[in-house]
């Protein structure tokens, strides 16, 4: 594999004209699936309460999305990359603000677990290239830096827009109103994009090897699946069957790669460790903190009984701290060093995420507002450092692949991570002990304890609800114990993996 760590040639630093216009226009896209994972959880008391969906089934709502988008982000990255990334990403996003609507209108829990699915495929197309294009857009390294800083600091600022936004939202209309605000935000981007963003693709790719596409869905999904199962109801048949065909599909994905004369992804890039350790950290680190993300806007929703707007805004600190971390991470990693900035920023994060093991009903906002801001800061360091490193680590030609395989491990993380994390939660939480007569609903989620106390005698209704907040509240801080212990681990093995990594002068 031709590295691209060395200094770069004249024609390699030309800098292509309009190139921060057309930067503007690859943001909208982030913002656009930012905004999307942000208002789901803010939306989800709500579809607890109008779908009735069981407590399996609200996880499948809550992650299904990451399952599908983890399975097709490689294939997705790929064909980007022979089609052309700027086609590739107006279709996604053409299809994107159209299957909004379905989410939008979701009449059953099936049918709303559907349309995050198909929202996954759509969505699958998006990152990779916006990524892939930035690296093509951009040749001198440290603009391209400042650039990857911005298309971070406008992921963060998404999950602060949307919270908000939704909140409002949610105070004045139906759930599904959330869903719609993705329309506007994609005919922008349609409409100025297919103006202003140039085409980029590999100049011989090779075939779009159909095999590997399944290969790699049916391996990711499989294995994810089979976590998911595990985590949630114990060992089973099931779970076993799904591990043993997702593990197969993937290892018949890996040797097919290695054969190929033009592969999907070109298995040689994990040979370069600062790659490989740079899509590890992202990969343990979104594990370490999606669970406690999933389920904060219902603790600060069902447990504290703050309104959708106020809940959104509570949520802001992390989006800040992510936003003035994500522009700064560039210069602070050639000032100091690659490891020294991720590795600080994850311990930072794990540290602020065993500080949440303290919640309780009453948790002033102080230590809460206080813990978000430094997870936003630590990962706002953290994301923007390793996904320069990841590409930098490549030639053009394969960022849109190399992109995917970054967006991947976010993707599989935060399924990974709401599966196990946020089984912890559900699994504390259903075994709550409430008072005689409390109905079963009750122990399938606290959104369904709510529901079920509107119709029960006050004192009941009173009981069932102080006994479901307590043990949601002890499931939710034992998930951030976990979510710590995982953090602090990853930092020290970035520290190691990540030694000698530079990025580009």
């Amino acid at each position: 594999m031709t590295s691209t760590l060395r200094p770069a040639s004249v024609a390699e630093v030309e800098k292509r004209p309009g190139r921060w216009l057309a930067l503007s226009v690859l943001v909208l896209a982030v913002l656009l699936v930012a905004v999307d994972a942000t208002v789901l959880g803010l939306a989800t008391p709500f579809i607890s309460e109008d779908l009735k969906p069981s407590g399996t089934q609200l996880l499948w709502i809550g992650d299904v999305y990451s399952f599908v988008i983890a399975g097709l982000l490689v294939s997705m990255g790929s064909l980007g990359d022979r089609i052309g990334r700027k086609k590739l990403l107006l279709i996604g996003s053409t299809a994107f603000g159209a299957i909004s609507v379905l989410n939008a209108y979701a009449t059953t829990p099936e049918l709303m677990i559907l349309a995050r699915a198909l929202l996954g495929v759509a969505g699958a197309t998006l990152m990779p290239a916006t990524l892939a294009l930035i690296r093509n857009l951009f040749h001198d390294p440290r603009e391209r830096s400042f650039a990857i800083g911005i298309w971070g600091a406008t992921a963060s600022a998404g999950t602060a827009v949307g919270p908000v936004v939704g909140g409002f939202l949610l105070g004045h209309f139906w759930w599904g109103s959330v869903f719609l605000i993705n329309l506007p935000v994609m005919i922008v981007l349609v409409l100025v994009g297919s103006k202003l963003l140039p085409e980029s693709r590999n100049p011989d790719p090779g075939p779009w090897d159909l095999s590997s596409v399944v290969l790699s869905l049916v391996g990711m999904i499989g294995i994810v699946y089979a976590v998911k199962e595990a985590a949630s109801h114990g060992p089973s048949l099931e779970a076993l069957a799904a591990g043993v065909l997702g593990a197969a599909a993937l290892f018949g994905f890996v040797r097919r790669q290695l054969v190929m004369p033009k592969p999907l992804l070109d298995m040689r890039l994990f040979r370069n460790r600062g790659f490989s350790g740079a899509v590890l950290a992202d990969l343990l680190t979104v594990l370490g903190m999606s669970g406690l993300i999933f389920f904060l806007s219902q603790y600060l929703q069902l447990v504290q009984g703050r309104p959708p707007f106020e809940a959104g805004l509570a949520e802001v600190p992390a989006a800040i701290g992510a936003v003035a971390a994500g522009l700064a991470a560039g210069r602070a990693a050639r000032r100091y060093s690659v490891r020294a900035v991720v590795s600080g920023g994850l311990a930072a994060v794990g540290l602020a995420l065993a500080a949440l093991t303290l919640l309780s009903e009453s948790t002033g906002y102080p230590l809460l507002g206080t813990a978000l801001l430094v997870v936003g800061v630590g990962a706002g360091f953290s994301f923007t450092v390793t996904a320069d490193v990841i590409l930098s680590s490549v030639p053009k030609d394969q960022a849109g692949a190399a992109s995917a395989v970054s967006e991947t491990a976010y993707e599989l993380g935060a399924a990974l991570g709401i599966a196990l994390l946020g089984s912890i939660v559900t699994g504390v939480y259903r075994d709550f002990q409430g008072p005689a007569g409390t109905p079963a609903q009750a122990h399938e989620s606290l959104g369904g304890a709510v529901e079920s106390a509107a119709g029960l005698p006050a004192h009941t209704a009173d009981a069932v609800l102080s006994s479901a907040r307590a043990a949601f509240v002890d499931g939710l801080a034992l998930a951030a114990g976990a979510g710590a212990a995982v953090l602090l681990a990853t930092a020290v093995a970035a520290w190691f993996l990540l030694r000698g990594q530079k990025l580009e002068a």
